[in-house]
Order: structure tokens, then C-alpha cells, then sequence
């Protein structure tokens, strides 16, 4: 360790070595194909700090011992730890007008399916259940949305769906007052979805680097938005290489604001800002 690394070692509870912060990031990348850049060692030593905590280890060196031991269950608490899950409620809002252009286009054809890929604590699938209201004029529209996410706590949270007022604070009223029921009682100052909403949405578990995802298509858009830029790009294309697949011939992928697919122009080319299609349709 040099000087630095030493004396910000005494100020913390445990020790927190070059070496061990190497080998977390060997870990994060093998489970779940997130690249920790050097700058993130402050936040790994406070996420993880508390894992040691919980599980009574005195020291990273154990602690990683222990979970490369193979503890199912500590390895999910882990993963969930250093997961970032950064969201809000129409995010990169000029989105979803396309995908409700998108969706209408196709109100005489069957189920439309949509994929939101990292749901996170649930603020993008639910945007996207309530942009499908505003498509079609009804709570009931015929349209499934299967979210997934690899953090099961932020799952949970979405499932329940509900938030504080302040997490909600940017919407427009009257979407808060159309798809929204506030809390009273004990529960003031939050807010729960409308259940309409929650009956569009399906949460599961899901990692994008498995192998092979349990998830039938075609999907009408896939949303995989803020999610590539914690990949490397062989990973990313990995990825991009499974979705096609997945995605209906005319579909449309999603993406973050500071991600871009120029790798991965055989698969995937640029129909609007952050809007991917098909570079190749089936059988052409």
C-alpha cells in the first residue's frame, strides 16, 4: 500500500487493500459482468463494509474467502450491494412517445409484449404500463410487460409499489392523481401504483450474463437503457447477440442516453436518438 492507501486504512473499520479491491472486481465481473473502474473503491469498501458486518468477518480477506465457498445466499447479497440502481419515473422521457407511437401502430394485432430488462425498484416498467394507458385510453389494455432485474431487494420494492411523495414529486399531477393512490394513516406521505398498473407488469429474477434466459419472445421493444455502461464491450455484445433473437422483426431497442451499439452494427442500427432496430430482418 502506498501512504495514501494507509492512512485512509486506519480511518476505516476494516482494512481495505489494492489486493482485495482487485479481487472484488474479478468477482463482480465473473457473477455479473460488471467492470468497477478504480474510482468506485470508496463505494465498494462502504457497500461491502456492511456485509462484513452482518456476517461477523473481521477482515475482506475472510470474507471473500468465505463467499468464494460458494454461499448461495451471501453471493445474491453481494451481487444486490454492488448493483446500482439509479431511476425515476420517465426517465429520458422522450422515450415514451415513441414506444407510444410504436405500440399503436399495431392495435390490431395481437398481445403486445414489451421487456423492461432492469427494472430496478419499478419506476421504468410502471412508466411504461402507464404510457400504454395513454396509448390505448383503457386501464386495460392488451399489453404484458415482463420486468426483470438482478437485484432481488430492488424486485421486492417494485413489486409492492410503493413510494414516498417526494420519489414522485416530478411528475405531472395529473398522472399522479390518474395512476396513483395516496397513502393515508400510517402510510401518509406515500403513494401506491393504481393495481391496474401492477396487474400489466410481471417481475422475475434475471441475470444478463446467464447463459440462457427463460424468457419467450418476440418482444414489440426491449427497454435496456442505463444497464451496457457498467458492461465491457465483448460483454455488451453478448448481450445485444441474445435480444436479437428476442426481438420482433420490427422492434425496437431502447437504450440509455450515454450508451451507444457502434460495436455492434451487424446487430443493431440507430433509428432515432437512443432507438435501436434490427440491422438484418429474418429472412432477408
Amino acid at each position: 500500500m502506498d501512504n495514501d492507501e494507509v492512512s485512509e486504512s486506519r480511518a476505516r473499520e476494516y482494512n481495505f487493500t489494492s489486493q482485495d479491491f482487485d479481487r472484488i472486481k474479478k468477482l463482480i465481473y465473473k457473477q455479473a459482468g460488471i467492470s468497477l473502474s478504480s474510482s468506485k473503491q470508496n463505494m465498494v469498501y462502504s457497500r461491502l463494509a456492511k456485509r462484513l458486518r452482518a456476517k461477523n468477518f473481521d477482515n475482506f480477506g475472510t470474507y471473500l474467502d468465505y463467499l468464494e465457498r460458494g454461499d448461495a445466499e451471501e453471493w445474491e447479497a453481494f451481487t444486490n450491494a454492488l448493483t446500482t440502481n439509479l431511476t425515476a419515473f420517465f426517465r429520458e422521457q422522450h422515450h415514451f412517445p415513441i414506444l407510444q407511437k410504436h405500440v399503436e401502430q399495431r392495435k390490431n394485432n395481437q398481445k403486445i409484449q414489451l421487456w423492461c430488462s432492469a427494472s430496478s425498484t419499478g419506476e421504468e416498467p410502471y412508466s411504461m404500463a402507464m404510457a400504454m394507458v395513454q396509448a390505448f385510453k383503457t386501464f386495460t389494455p392488451p399489453v404484458h410487460i415482463l420486468a426483470t432485474d438482478l437485484d432481488t431487494n430492488v424486485l421486492a420494492a417494485a413489486q409492492k409499489g410503493v413510494y414516498s411523495l417526494d420519489r414522485l414529486e416530478k411528475l405531472p399531477k395529473d398522472k399522479l392523481k390518474n395512476f396513483f393512490l395516496k397513502g393515508t394513516g400510517h402510510n401518509t406521505g406515500s403513494a401506491r401504483v393504481r393495481p391496474e398498473l401492477r396487474n400489466l407488469i410481471t417481475f422475475r429474477q434475471l441475470n444478463l450474463l446467464d447463459d440462457g434466459w427463460p424468457i419467450r419472445g418476440p418482444f414489440d421493444a426491449i427497454f435496456c437503457r442505463n444497464v451496457m455502461i457498467y458492461f465491457d464491450k465483448p460483454t455488451q455484445y453478448n448481450i445485444l447477440q441474445k435480444f436479437v433473437p428476442l426481438l420482433a422483426p420490427d422492434g425496437l431497442l431502447f437504450a440509455g442516453h450515454s450508451e451507444s451499439f457502434q460495436h455492434a452494427i451487424d446487430l443493431f442500427k440507430l433509428r432515432e436518438k437512443t432507438v435501436y432496430e434490427l440491422s438484418k430482418k429474418p429472412g432477408v
